[in-house]
């Protein structure tokens, strides 16, 4: 594809309707994958930093507009929706580079369809392995908060679990913990104008714990041989250990830790994941 100054809008067919996303860039192709699961795309300023070496094509995922609104939301139509994108652009194959669950997805993506991958870059990611950091993430998220956030937070999740929340009190749940996932919570930026798919992250939830239970990712990731980096912030509220652990299942795989870095690289510190991903391509590339 040539270079795309401008982002170009795309549309993918799936079932139940289309999935809509942006194009732009020059270099080898890269699908983003944003985190959630079930939030809406946030990922302009990363394709931004990138698409000055990649081609870089990020969507909005099912569950929310533009996208179509219903239909499955479970890992394996994550993946299914994924390879639709790819079709759709012209892509035979692609780099897969996901942020925080996308960088799950783009492992279930690299072990179910690794035919269509020229590589993998897991950033801040849910690990591979059970339950791949969830537990300590909600932990290092709740620890700097006041008594009175942590009651209120505690409460709103025991409420949505129970089927009985709102996206609007998940997003102002998020809103409270937003700063705790950056390295210094104290400069954190304001959180963007995020929506929520609330009916999608509780079914894709359970489905990512099935494949924990199953090994999926355990089990296929040894398989995949392409090139693969995880980048991970030594700050993270996902404790680095988790990208060592998932790290060491990927055959030849490139593990970066950013000291001083939480959850959003490319915001806390701009250039960073371009200077990493920039470094997979050239070993790729070979001499």
């Amino acid at each position: 594809m040539t270079e795309v100054l401008l982002e170009q809008e795309f549309r993918a067919p799936v079932p139940g309707g289309e999935i809509v996303g942006w194009v732009r860039g020059s270099g080898p192709p890269a699908l983003l994958l944003h985190g959630g699961p079930g939030f809406s795309e946030y990922l302009a300023d990363l394709a931004t930093e990138l698409s000055g070496v990649m081609t870089v094509a990020r969507y909005q995922q099912r569950g929310l507009a533009p996208s179509v609104v219903e239909g499955d939301r479970s890992v394996e139509a994550h993946v299914a929706d994924a390879v639709a994108v790819l079709d759709a652009l012209g892509w035979q194959q692609a780099w897969a580079i996901g942020h925080s669950w996308g960088g799950h997805l783009a492992m279930h993506l690299a072990v179910a369809r690794p035919e269509r991958l020229l590589g993998m870059v897991a950033l801040d990611t849910l690990g591979a392995v059970p339950d791949g950091g969830a537990a300590a993430l909600g932990e290092n998220l709740m620890r700097g908060l006041t008594d009175d956030e942590r009651a209120r937070i505690d409460e709103y999740y025991a409420r949505e679990e129970a089927g009985e929340g709102t996206p609007e009190e998940s997003l102002e749940a998020l809103h409270t913990l937003w700063p705790h996932y950056f390295g210094d919570p104290a400069s954190a930026p304001p959180m963007p104008d995020l929506r929520m798919d609330l009916e999608g992250h509780l079914v894709t939830w359970p489905s990512i714990m099935r494949h924990f239970e199953e090994g999926t990712l355990e089990r296929g990731l040894p398989q995949v041989r392409m090139p693969a980096l995880v980048l991970h912030g030594d700050a993270s509220p996902i404790p680095y250990a988790e990208a060592e652990r998932t790290a060491a299942l990927i055959p030849g795989a490139s593990l970066r830790i950013l000291p001083g870095i939480g959850h959003f690289a490319w915001i806390e510190q701009t250039g960073s994941v371009r200077r990493e991903v920039e470094a997979v391509l050239a070993a790729a590339s070979g001499p």
